[in-house]
């Protein structure tokens, strides 16, 4: 699962998650910024920044 939440809640979230046996291992893996806009980045485990490209092709499986 993948919750956007305001950052001044984020912890609150977490915690609220964590309290659940199933949301033990939540956590905090991103946040939305005001630059670059329109694009998503990722951190390299070596500290560099990458841009994540738009999935190509059929984007969300079937579930049938």
């Amino acid at each position: 699962m993948v919750a956007v939440v305001d950052a001044d809640q984020a912890d609150a979230a977490l915690a609220a998650l964590r309290a659940h046996p199933l949301g033990r291992g939540a956590a905090l893996i991103g946040r939305i910024g005001p630059d670059p806009a329109g694009l998503v980045l990722l951190k390299t485990q070596f500290g560099g920044t990458r841009i994540v490209d738009v999935l190509v092709g059929d984007p969300l499986p079937r579930i049938c």
